[in-house]
């Protein structure tokens, strides 16, 4: 066996606890023929409808995708879309008996209007309240009880800023993980943003950390290696991964840093690439590989992701081609 085949297989290994924002991804498909003559908007004639697991969720399915396995805990409404939602985990063999379900917000559903594989429309269904008091400690007693029944490699906090991340429960969450001595990843947004103290692995884009700091910062490692310095006075935190759109990714242990560049790819869509990004660096934390090492992986794997439209997981035998073509060239 390989080494890559090896590292893949650590990475196999791994059981990864998922806490945060999920939500349904619908896809309406059609084709356009005609401007409606009620307004100048195109007219789509629906040919399919589709829906699939979004959010902390697509999340979970990237996991699930590279033979890890995810275990998941959030919150989904007692309505229809919340059914669709739990009917749609068994599929990917994710379990649904960590949700919570609430009878005050609706489980939230981004719904896109697709022709000619060109977005042309979303409408979003979604309650962005932090939970209310029920909700936090039914959702806070199903994360204890996955901790208490699953050997947890890594706890990761999904935050899209739709409010089951509440700081109560985020403080309660991130003591329990460091009393228990289980590493934290962090791909946060904007409302708690310095809440997520002492996280071992903290991943914002370079729009989130430019609005947490207030400043323009510009996609090369000299003026992002004075900005991290900046947040880590801020919040303190082990490793820095800042994904740069198409300039890439940058990694920061707090010794070295890098900008890696993105391979060239054919780009279709790239909703979703940064679950994807977060989800291939949190299993390579939780196996043990070097941040240079978690970076290329998962640089790699959020480029994959961009060659297809709509939100899709990561391919673990492209991906494992992929890094070997880069180790390859690299040496």
């Amino acid at each position: 066996m390989s080494e890559i085949s090896k590292t893949f297989d650590r990475l196999a290994n791994c059981k990864i606890l998922i806490v945060g924002d999920v939500m349904l991804d619908r896809y309406l498909r059609g084709k356009v023929d005609r401007v409606s003559p009620e307004a100048p908007v195109p007219v789509v004639n629906l040919q399919s409808a589709e829906n699939r697991l979004g959010g902390a969720a697509n999340v979970a399915l990237n996991i699930q995708a590279m033979g890890a396995q995810a275990i998941l805990c959030s919150v989904i409404g007692k309505d229809v879309d919340g059914q669709l939602f739990a009917d749609l985990l068994p599929q990917s063999n994710i379990a649904s008996h960590y949700l919570f379900n609430s009878d005050s917000r609706p489980t939230t559903v981004k719904t896109r209007v697709i022709a000619a594989n060109q977005h042309l429309l979303r409408v979003d269904r979604e309650s962005t309240m932090d939970l209310n008091s029920t909700e936090e400690e039914g959702l806070l007693n199903n994360i204890l009880s996955a901790m208490d029944h699953h050997k947890i490699d890594l706890l990761l906090l999904q935050d899209y800023n739709k409010g089951v991340l509440s700081l109560a429960l985020l403080q309660k969450v991130q003591t329990e993980a460091q009393k228990r001595n289980i590493p934290i990843a962090v791909d946060p947004k904007f409302s708690n943003f310095f809440e997520y103290k002492n996280a071992t692995l903290f991943k914002p884009n370079l729009k989130e950390i430019q609005e947490a700091l207030g400043q323009t910062i510009a996609p090369q490692k000299e003026a992002l290696d004075q900005a991290v310095a900046l947040l880590k006075n801020k919040l303190p935190h082990q490793y820095t991964l800042i994904t740069l759109s198409e300039k890439g990714i940058y990694w920061n242990d707090g010794n070295s840093s890098e900008v890696m560049p993105t391979q060239a790819r054919n780009i279709s869509d790239v909703c979703g690439a940064g679950d994807t990004v977060i989800s291939v660096a949190a299993l390579g934390l939780a196996a043990g590989l070097s941040i240079r090492e978690i970076s290329r992986l998962s640089n790699l794997a959020g480029g994959q992701v961009c060659e297809s439209v709509g939100v899709v997981p990561v391919n673990r035998l492209q991906l494992e081609k992929e890094y070997a073509q880069l180790l390859a060239a690299l040496h």
